[in-house]
């Protein structure tokens, strides 16, 4: 398999660190959807990250479905999105609110980046979305003492808030301070610590 796009980016690096904690072999591309994007229109046509391409020719985009693919070649057992409800459920709702909250604040970057004109009725929308899901993520995890969201393994729950968490911050450290969150930032500092998570990383690059 070849995964393709920068470890910069939460969706992209939530996919390597799934693909590594499964032991599954694959090659890294860390093309760009700006500097690379010739390259990779002729795999996905949306010009996105993260790109998988399967042994068998096959392109799956979208981190979701690609780690819902990726799931599918491990024993139900050691599965990071739990096969039976209503755990499956409670674990994607989790995911889905981290991921989210990284499409916000890619959005918010893009908007403060790339146009000439900002528009502060977009921004205070992006960064009162964020604002609120850093809000429900944190009581929830304050709420659950074990190791890990769902207790002592690991998810892709966790995964992906750890993510979100390092590329809001890097991205926007005037934005948030990780010290109004002491639950999520526990649970991250934990987290990238991991050798999975120390060799599947990347400082931010703002594109240019």
């Amino acid at each position: 398999m070849i995964l393709i796009g920068q470890y910069d980016s939460p969706f992209v690096r939530r996919v390597g660190i799934a693909l590594t904690l499964y032991g599954l072999s694959f090659e890294h591309r860390p093309w760009s959807v700006f500097g690379d994007a010739d390259r990779i229109r002729p795999l996905n046509p949306l010009v996105r990250v993260p790109t998988l391409v399967l042994d068998d020719g096959t392109v799956l985009g979208e981190s979701h479905a690609i780690l819902d693919y990726l799931d599918g070649l491990v024993p139900v057992d050691n599965r990071m999105f739990p096969a039976t409800e209503p755990a499956r459920h409670r674990a994607i709702r989790v995911a889905a609110l981290a991921t989210g909250l990284g499409d916000k604040a890619v959005s918010l970057f893009y908007e403060k980046r790339l146009h000439d004109h900002v528009s502060p009725v977009w921004v205070a929308r992006c960064r009162s979305q964020i604002g609120a899901v850093l809000a429900a993520l944190e009581a929830e995890r304050a709420a659950r003492p074990g190791p890990c969201w769902f207790g002592d393994r690991i998810g892709h729950a966790d995964i992906a808030v750890a993510c979100v968490l390092r590329f809001v911050g890097e991205a926007h450290p005037d934005l948030v301070r990780v010290t109004d969150y002491p639950a999520l930032a526990a649970h991250a500092a934990r987290l990238e610590g991991l050798p999975a998570f120390q060799a599947v990383q990347q400082a931010f690059v703002p594109p240019a």
